[in-house]
């Protein structure tokens, strides 16, 4: 939200507020103007900050200040384009644990209301939108259909609706012009990157934009989508512990699945008894890791808004715009990088992660920082259970952007394969620590990581890396360069 004394900013936004129909701003002018509007007004923020320290305001005070009105600010923008703008709002979400509670507090406000106060297509809107998807008769599809959305996702919108034979059914539909909005949407992200450093500052904000803003561009893909969706559907079928919801129909940019009754995962993680966390908790990860052998594929979106607990208990998963193949030798480079973790020395431990490209042929690597910074998820695998929480991982995070660690972030990289596994074990932990969910979380693990299993059970024998010499070899990549293997 503007703040009052800037007048000029509020006759912006006036003047690019949602058209009438209710359809969120697609036009790349409109669209742009809004965003622009963030860095203005955080840059204003930061110049009335130091008048109002030199008449002595304490630096503390002023700080936070800024960073609720700017937290604030970029979600209410965010979640009105939708997008890539919205996605990345969902992403910078994980960043409210790096920062203290009181800094934390209005950043997570803003962005719990992003999905409610994200404008809806009016029902004229949506009338349009589903005749020119599927034909002028589209009603003849349907026994009964709610024009009014029930739900919001990143490129479209959720319509409860009946199908004509009687099933109970979820229509996702796209927002006209969502396909132009994104490419405008990726370019302003990569500018809007370095605006995020006031959450986190020191961390390599440009980079997670291009990671994470680019996923998207598969949400556009409803077809695509609903293929996956078949393949997780009959994957899981008659599960006792999920239930993914079958596709009825797709056409164009609308996609019709089976309708899910259930409690949302955001309201069992605001008033859900512990137990029932714990056990959703241990379903979740189960769901996410399962995937590996069930489908070869990744569930790359697993925030809470896409789960639903059912009334036998079984957990419900949605969305499926987002689910890559799992790489190639995926199995081989977990087993060699937990052996080299658990039981190797630095030298073991380099060796792998530059053999399976985690660290440049001509980067240098400071492995004692690194296994420092990464020493306590090691130790989460030796307690047969264990218990995330908010407070847990807040203290990774900041860890993690400490400037004097930082470095040893920016030495590592990642195949590009890999970037949807990355994103997936970032938000599962997420939701796992916001559940403060306990229990046996590493079983779920070893039964998906089989190499993972062995490199513990090889720990608790105590047979280290015996046999399994260093050695330099040739990247095949570039015969010239040298890098290390484990033989």
């Amino acid at each position: 939200m503007l703040e009052p004394r800037q007048g000029g900013l509020r006759r912006l936004r006036r003047r690019t507020e949602p058209e009438t129909t209710g359809q969120p701003p697609t036009r790349a002018a409109v669209r742009n103007t809004k965003i622009v509007t963030l860095p203005v007004a955080y840059a204003a923020r930061r110049a009335s900050g130091l008048g109002r320290r030199a008449l002595g305001a304490p630096k503390r005070e002023v700080e936070i200040d800024i960073q609720a009105r700017t937290a604030q600010h970029m979600f209410e923008v965010l979640g009105e384009l939708k997008g890539c703008a919205a996605k990345f709002g969902q992403v910078l979400a994980l960043y409210e644990m790096a920062l203290p509670p009181e800094l934390g507090a209005p950043y997570g406000e803003a962005l719990s209301r992003l999905q409610d106060s994200a404008p809806a297509m009016l029902p004229g809107a949506v009338n349009q939108a589903m005749a020119d998807n599927m034909g002028p008769n589209w009603r003849d599809h349907f026994a009964d259909f709610t024009l009014r959305a029930c739900a919001a996702a990143s490129v479209g919108q959720v319509h409860r609706a009946v199908w004509h034979d009687g099933r109970p059914v979820a229509v996702k539909l796209m927002y006209p012009g969502a396909r132009e909005s994104v490419q405008s949407d990726l370019r302003q992200i990569r500018q809007l990157a370095p605006l995020a450093t006031v959450f986190v500052p020191g961390a390599d904000t440009r980079a997670l934009a291009e990671a994470f803003a680019e996923c998207i561009s598969e949400e556009l893909d409803y077809a695509k989508e609903a293929d996956t969706q078949r393949i997780f559907a009959e994957a899981y079928a008659d599960d006792p512990d999920f239930v993914v919801p079958r596709v009825v129909h797709q056409e164009n940019d609308v996609l019709v699945t089976e309708w899910l009754d259930g409690i949302p995962l955001p309201r069992i993680i605001a008033s859900g008894a512990q137990q029932e966390k714990n056990r959703i908790g241990l379903l979740m990860l189960r769901f996410v890791t399962s995937c590996v052998g069930r489908t070869g594929l990744i569930y790359s979106d697993p925030h809470p808004g896409n789960f639903r607990v059912l009334r036998d208990g079984r957990l419900g998963v949605v969305d499926f715009g987002a689910c890559p193949p799992i790489p190639s030798g995926f199995q081989h480079v977990v087993a060699d990088i937990a052996d080299a973790a658990f039981n190797g020395k630095n030298a073991h431990v380099e060796a792998a992660l530059r053999t399976h490209g985690f660290v440049a042929p001509d980067r240098e690597l400071d492995i004692v920082a690194l296994r420092t910074l990464a020493e306590p998820i090691r130790e989460l695998f030796f307690p047969h259970t264990v218990r995330l929480t908010t407070k847990w991982l807040r203290g990774q995070v900041r860890r993690t952007i400490e400037p004097s660690l930082s470095n040893v972030g920016r030495q590592l990289t990642a195949p590009p394969a890999y970037t949807p596994i990355g994103r997936t074990i970032l938000a599962t932990v997420g939701v796992l620590a916001q559940l403060g969910a306990e229990g046996p979380l590493r079983d779920e693990l070893f039964a998906a990581l089989p190499g993972l299993r062995t490199a513990m059970e090889r720990f608790n024998l105590g047979e280290g890396m015996a046999g399994r010499a260093v050695r330099p070899v040739t990247d095949a990549s570039n015969s010239a360069t040298p890098v290390s293997t484990i033989s």
